[in-house]
């Protein structure tokens, strides 16, 4: 079973800039809060090829390392990356113009490669992914979220607040568009 969570938030600066913000691998893990590490595995840091290994928290504690590849590089539109340990699919950041900043539309399509314990526990995950994911997009766009007081940036408030849903998809992953 594959599962869909997509989020979608208001960041108060340009594409351009949200870009070099979101794709500053080093320091994902200050926003993207089920994340404890990201680093660049790959002599690329730009690009089709890139290859990251993310040290994944699970209830607050690093858990395990996930590889991951970027699959999709078009700056400063569209990132798209592919899981490649324990979970399995793709990621997919959309970057958007909009008055007073930039649409970030995160899009995961992912499923857990544990064969009948995967499936049910990837129904359990989805909701805690789409919890995680909105915190993410809040801090991302310069919000305080509950786990920290921090800002990663600062600057205007955020237009509108992250929407997120969640769709369970059968059958085998399917990446998006």
């Amino acid at each position: 079973m594959t599962v869909l969570v997509r989020v979608e938030t208001s960041l108060p600066c340009p594409p351009e800039e949200a870009w070099a913000i979101l794709l500053d691998w080093e320091h994902q893990a200050a926003w993207m809060l089920d994340a404890d590490r990201v680093d660049v595995v790959s002599a690329e840091r730009e690009g089709v090829g890139v290859r990251l290994a993310v040290r994944t928290r699970l209830l607050g504690l690093p858990a395990f390392t996930e590889p991951m590849e970027v699959i999709g590089w078009e700056p400063p539109r569209r990132l798209v990356l592919r899981h490649g340990g324990l979970v399995a699919g793709e990621g997919t950041w959309t970057l958007a113009p909009e008055p007073g900043g930039t649409r970030f539309i995160w899009i995961e399509t992912i499923r857990l490669r544990v064969p009948v314990v995967g499936e049910a526990a990837a129904r359990l995950y989805a909701p805690v992914l789409r919890r995680l994911m909105r915190r993410a997009a809040d801090a991302a766009g310069g919000r305080r979220t509950p786990a920290s007081g921090d800002r990663i940036r600062s600057g205007t408030a955020v237009i509108a607040r992250p929407r997120a849903s969640v769709e369970r998809k059968q059958g085998s992953p399917v990446g998006p568009g």
